[in-house]
């Protein structure tokens, strides 16, 4: 039986071995949750940037720019960072290039040595474990956090993947032990025990609540979303 993991932190993402193994990038409020939801929306493709600059660098090569930093739209960006922006196929057909504080960083530390990259988010979370079990590879839940540190939304999130997986793959690590638990605990009043979150009460800071309430529902999508090269594409099961 595979294996699965979580990394709280990509601070900590060093002290895990992610050759041959599949990495699922999380970052629940919001990044992964908007990225999800633009290729649900015909976005042709989504590609991560780590830093500003090269981001703003894309708007040459034909690309809208999205680009998000402490909760708030960049100087210079046509998008920030919030799901709601892409509903109603708004940017159908079009390619993003995005920078956000932590998950596109995320995305960056991941992708070096893993057999392949995912991402992940409520939104489908359901069709991200159905196709975890036909791969046969052992999984690196990576949480994107807050600037280095733990943070409560993706924690819960990989919880509740290895909830869902828990026939499939086994799993030692403390962190998917406790973090299973607390989602099981909290699963039928996630949005409630979320609130105390203190990235959502940045967000909330931001009055972007229905950006949390959208992040927080549940199989909305039955896709993945996959690194191939450096964009992130939509793939159907």
């Amino acid at each position: 039986m595979n294996k699965i993991e979580i990394c709280l932190s990509p601070e900590l993402i060093h002290l895990h071995d992610l050759k041959g193994k599949i990495v699922v990038v999380v970052d629940i409020f919001r990044a992964t949750s908007t990225m999800v939801t633009g290729l649900a929306n015909k976005v042709k493709s989504i590609t991560p940037v780590a830093g500003l600059e090269a981001c703003r660098a894309m708007k040459d090569k034909g690309y809208i720019i999205a680009g998000e930093r402490n909760g708030k739209t960049a100087e210079g960006f046509e998008l920030g960072n919030s799901p709601l922006s892409y509903l109603n196929n708004a940017f159908q057909g079009e390619k993003i290039a995005v920078t956000t504080t932590n998950g596109t960083l995320t995305i960056e530390k991941s992708k070096k040595d893993a057999a392949e990259v995912l991402i992940g988010a409520f939104l489908n979370l359901k069709a991200t474990a159905e196709y975890l079990t036909q791969q046969g590879k052992d999984v690196v839940i990576h949480c994107a956090g807050w600037k280095g540190m733990f943070n409560l939304e993706d924690s819960l999130y990989a919880g509740a993947l290895v909830s869902v997986l828990t026939d499939h793959f086994r799993y030692d690590c403390d962190g998917a032990i406790a973090m299973k638990s607390l989602y099981e605990q909290h699963q039928d009043g996630l949005k409630d025990f979320l609130s105390q979150a203190s990235h959502a009460k940045r967000l909330q800071n931001h009055n972007i609540e229905a950006d949390i309430d959208f992040c927080l529902s549940l199989d909305k999508f039955n896709f993945i979303v996959k690194l191939q090269g450096e964009e992130l594409v939509k793939e159907d099961l």
